[in-house]
């Protein structure tokens, strides 16, 4: 079997080639595509995959994009840190939908459906699995860190944290309440980690928390920038290419 990944995270797209091979020895990725312009490329240029698992945002923009400008005629299992996009995936072919982080029996489970799974448009049983594939995983977000802070650690909960901004290779987490901490961790880990419901990636050096947005101004060339409660060390401005998506966020989560 032959599979395509769409991942613009190149750690994220090795960890899912190990997964993968753990599950299913027999599956060949044959492509890792970083970007919409370098996917529609590449399935220009190639016969269709048995399987593309494709993550939903990109270096370029989400990845409908992609099939804005060409046809997949093959199936697709989405593998993103958001739940809000499920019944839109199914629409372009989606066979099942993974939350990151990525567990074997989920893999294992989308892996059969590509061989007893019966494709069709509109199936009502399908859309059935995925959200109740997505209700089970939902749960596993983080919901309490504990902060190394000179010689303690901090007790701090998801919900006291307004924003947190990429600090080189580490994190910076800023509270409602003024308190701030650097963690060992990346921003695509803390993404994959915290409730997509409630934090939002904004762009490549901020993650917000819908509880600190205060309002939107409409920027310059499509681009939104968001005003939160407490103070941030630059604007926070959402693409052009997201924006979209970014409201959608805000009116489902509000």
């Amino acid at each position: 079997m032959k599979a395509v990944i769409i991942e613009d995270e190149y750690v994220a797209a090795e960890n899912l080639k190990r997964q993968i091979k753990a599950v299913d020895a027999t599956v060949d990725v044959i492509a890792v595509l970083q970007s919409v312009e370098e996917s529609v490329e590449w399935f220009s240029e190639n016969a269709a995959p048995d399987v593309a698992f494709i993550d939903i945002h990109l270096a370029d923009g989400d990845a409908f994009l992609i099939f804005e400008k060409i046809e997949i005629r093959c199936p697709l299992i989405f593998t993103t840190s958001y739940d809000e996009y499920a019944l839109k995936a199914f629409e372009v072919n989606s066979i099942d939908y993974l939350l990151k982080p990525i567990n074997k029996k989920n893999l294992e489970k989308a892996l059969n459906k590509l061989k007893y799974f019966s494709f069709k448009n509109n199936n009502e049983e399908l859309v059935s699995q995925i959200v109740g594939s997505i209700r089970e995983t939902k749960g596993t977000f983080k919901k309490h860190f504990l902060i190394p802070y000179k010689d303690k650690l901090i007790p701090l909960s998801a919900d006291e944290i307004a924003y947190i901004r990429t600090e080189y290779k580490m994190a910076d987490v800023f509270c409602l309440d003024g308190r701030r901490f650097l963690v060992d961790s990346s921003l695509d880990e803390l993404s994959r980690q915290l409730d997509p419901a409630v934090f939002f990636r904004a762009n490549r050096q901020y993650i917000v928390s819908h509880r600190a947005i205060v309002d939107l101004t409409v920027w310059f060339g499509g681009k939104l920038a968001v005003n939160l409660s407490v103070k941030t060390p630059e604007r926070i401005i959402v693409s052009r290419a997201r924006t979209g998506e970014f409201k959608e966020w805000m009116r489902c989560n509000g």
